[in-house]
């Protein structure tokens, strides 16, 4: 998992006034681990395990401790968590007896709470502070059977509030109307602008390449090794996670689905040969409903350990859905930098 603050900043969104988190080759960041620490500590600390249930009481105390790391990545409204966490939380046992009343002290501690485990409950260990004496080893067992089902409940919650987006949740809300208004107030003012100067438009008939409304992008990229190696790459969803640090799931069949930083890029396989070629339909969520671009990767291998990659992306918008003209722009730079660039750097493929 990336830590937080280590993504490239060149692709962290800014604040808009509109709340739209502008294309989908962009993370916004919150960190989390204060609000986590809080939340935590109000959700665990003072619960009522036993209420002198014979003859013993036994509270939680205080979150002790809390390390590791927890943040929130927004990408176009999507929430995703990130964290991992280990805690420790004291507990203190209390039993009447006729020589007055004695006490235990003790911890539950989570080892490891994860986003990567977010439907599973995680290991919770008990222990006991001091001698295991009677009393010790009767309110661990009391805990153990009463107090370790309301902890991990209560992680539950915590587990919930951070799928909802953590301290961004109430900021997300006041986006979502916003974000409408803002969007509705911008398309006309986009409409007014459709009408392309008469030479822009001649020049484009001209060249007779491209749908109006559309562009191309064409790129050739060189690499340091074979063909089927990058080929490999390509179409291989784990190492896409690796060196995207996203998730991605991609089919090897031809008619069959991919998607590609965290579900921010989809498509299907229409043409696949190995080492070779590499035809897809491809779009972002962010683009106009139902539209896909079309990808082709030709791969050449012109000498033993040197490829060339010649890219061509065709009916690529100029406009997404929310009226942001930068469509093609982002879209070459995230291909360079975010896909080719890492690639070289991450697998050593030359620069």
């Amino acid at each position: 998992m990336a830590r937080y603050g280590e993504g490239d900043k060149r692709w962290i969104v800014e604040e808009r006034a509109d709340g739209t988190n502008v294309h989908n080759w962009h993370w916004a960041e919150r960190d989390c681990l204060e609000w986590s620490r809080a939340r935590l500590s109000a959700l665990l600390a003072g619960l009522t395990v036993l209420d002198g249930e014979g003859g013993l009481t036994i509270r939680t105390v205080a979150l002790d401790k809390l390390d590791g790391e927890a943040y929130v990545n927004i990408r176009k409204g999507k929430v995703i968590p990130g964290y991992e966490l280990s805690l420790t939380l004291s507990w203190e046992a209390e039993a009447a007896s006729e020589s007055g009343a004695a006490k235990v002290a003790g911890a539950a501690e989570v080892p490891y709470l994860a986003d990567e485990n977010a439907d599973e409950d995680p290991d919770l260990r008990v222990t006991v502070r001091g001698d295991e004496t009677p009393l010790a080893r009767r309110a661990k067992d009391a805990f153990l059977a009463r107090g370790k089902p309301l902890v991990l409940e209560k992680i539950r919650e915590f587990v919930a509030a951070m799928a909802k987006g953590g301290p961004a949740k109430d900021e997300l809300e006041s986006k979502k109307t916003p974000a409408k208004a803002g969007a509705a107030a911008t398309a006309p003012a986009k409409r007014e602008e459709a009408p392309a100067p008469a030479p822009a438009a001649k020049e484009k008939k001209a060249k007779g390449k491209d749908k109006e409304g559309f562009k191309t992008i064409e790129m050739t990229e060189k690499f340091y090794c074979r063909a089927k190696d990058i080929y490999e790459i390509l179409m291989d969803e784990n190492r896409w996670k690796g060196f995207t640090q996203s998730n991605a799931r991609i089919s090897r069949d031809v008619g069959g689905e991919f998607s590609l930083f965290d579900g921010s890029i989809n498509g299907i396989n229409e043409e696949l040969q190995e080492g070779k070629l590499i035809v897809q339909k491809w779009r972002f969520g962010s683009w106009p409903d139902g539209l896909y671009s079309t990808v082709r990767l030709v791969f050449d291998e012109p000498e033993s350990g040197v490829t060339i990659i010649k890219l061509k992306q065709t009916d690529v918008p100029m406009e997404d859905k929310y009226g942001n003209s930068t469509v093609v722009e982002n879209t070459e730079r995230g291909w360079k930098e975010l896909i080719f660039q890492r690639i070289r750097g991450v697998f050593g493929f030359g620069i």
